[in-house]
């Protein structure tokens, strides 16, 4: 039943009754009125008007998506069906986006988007799986949701329809929800259309990396792997087509390597700025395995062994690296870096251990000797000792001289 019409106490639906429940439902209904007996000008005119009025108010009401304000979406249009799409659809869309002044900032006609794959911001790309087909609506997406503290300066390659955005902009929509369709298997797809669309999906987290948000890069690089990874099969990887399965050329499968090589490149740099240092290595792995001299691959890995703390397995991949691009001065002023803290933590290695040793030897020192203060002062009590005792015997000598001669 529908939502917005089972809303209605006045209304019913009567689609889905049998026969006799039609008939017993028209038995039971009055017989309709004489030509004379015409309803009153109120009964003619209130309803008509309540109607209208509910209609109007359920239209304008904002939907407020996450329940803190800071996206909200109001139906301009209702759909012309119930469906909305889910995750990974593809629905084809067109829109405008404002800043509050009115300036338009973002403009597209019939474009493409995935569900879920952040082709476009964040609180635009929720809204729309709460939208129906051919819906017209307005989303209100507050910075947080669109290009937040950076905004966007100019339009790049990736998004040349985006404009300049100010830092901390809210950004009203006027979405237009065309049409949408689920997404075909991606083996059934021809080399050029997964190509094709996993380059985009590549230069989409390329955009999201340049505005350091390195986990929607991640999300973008993922998908794009989806689609540049290739079957491969005792004959190498087949594509379908209307003359069957055709097995691509050397060529296509290496320019087909090339481009996902790029993918797990950037994709190990994203999971490094998160600290995933696990998982970029698993990453930069996949590009070595294929390609054991990549300069970049190297001095990913280089960077990522650095920041797990093994200095020495960073400098010997950097010096590989430096010998395959000698012109990369990256290479080379990450590679004097690292020698320059390599040698600093021998300094403060042998400092230590010095420093460790000299203690050592001088507990030992004094569990041998007594200290030479300590003997001094033995030396006196035993010389006073001496004294006491000559002069005690001294006069205990006279003593007895007297006592036997008086």
């Amino acid at each position: 039943m529908d939502a917005e019409k089972s809303s209605s106490s006045s209304f019913e639906d009567l689609s889905n009754l049998n026969e006799q429940e039609r008939a017993e439902l028209a038995s039971s209904v009055p017989a309709p009125a004489e030509p004379n007996e015409q309803p009153s000008t109120s009964e003619q005119t209130d309803k008509p008007e309540s109607e209208a009025k509910a209609t109007e108010e359920s239209e304008s009401e904002c939907m407020d998506i996450l329940g803190n304000g800071t996206l909200l979406k109001k139906v301009l249009k209702k759909g012309r069906s119930e469906l909305r799409p889910e995750s990974k659809d593809l629905v084809t869309v067109s829109y405008t986006g404002r800043l509050e002044d009115g300036t338009v900032v973002e403009e597209q006609s019939n474009a493409v988007v995935q569900i879920d794959d952040v082709e476009v911001v964040q609180g635009l790309d929720m809204a729309l799986k709460l939208m129906n087909e051919g819906e017209v609506a307005e989303v209100i997406v507050n910075p947080r949701f669109a290009y937040g503290e950076l905004g966007v300066k100019d339009p790049t390659e990736q998004d040349p329809v985006i404009r300049t955005v100010p830092p901390n902009a809210t950004i009203t929509y006027t979405v237009e929800l065309v049409s949408m369709r689920e997404e075909s298997d991606i083996e059934a797809r021809t080399y050029a259309s997964r190509k094709e669309i996993g380059n985009r999906k590549r230069l989409r987290g390329n955009f999201w990396m340049k505005r350091q948000e390195y986990n929607l890069a991640i999300q973008s690089y993922r998908r794009a792997l989806e689609y540049l990874d290739d079957t491969v099969s005792a004959g190498g990887m087949m594509e379908s087509g209307s003359a069957g399965s055709v097995e691509l050329s050397t060529a296509e499968l290496q320019d087909l390597l090339e481009d996902r090589m790029k993918v797990y490149n950037n994709l190990a740099l994203a999971q490094l700025k998160i600290s995933a240092h696990e998982a970029a290595l698993k990453s930069v792995d996949h590009v070595l395995k294929c390609q054991p001299n990549n300069a970049k691959a190297l001095y990913r890995k280089g960077k990522i062994l650095d920041a797990k703390g093994d200095t020495a397995g960073a400098i010997t991949l950097l010096q590989k690296a430096a010998t395959i691009d000698v012109d990369d001065k990256l290479i080379q002023s990450e590679l004097s870096k690292l020698i320059l803290k390599s040698k600093r933590e021998a300094r403060n290695e042998r400092d230590l251990y010095q420093k460790m040793l000299g203690q050592a030897q001088k507990l030992e020192q004094k569990t041998k000797a007594p200290p030479a203060a300590q003997t001094t002062e033995s030396s006196k009590i035993m010389m006073w000792g001496y004294l006491v005792g000559t002069i005690l015997i001294g006069v205990v000598g006279v003593a007895m001289y007297r006592y036997n001669n008086p």
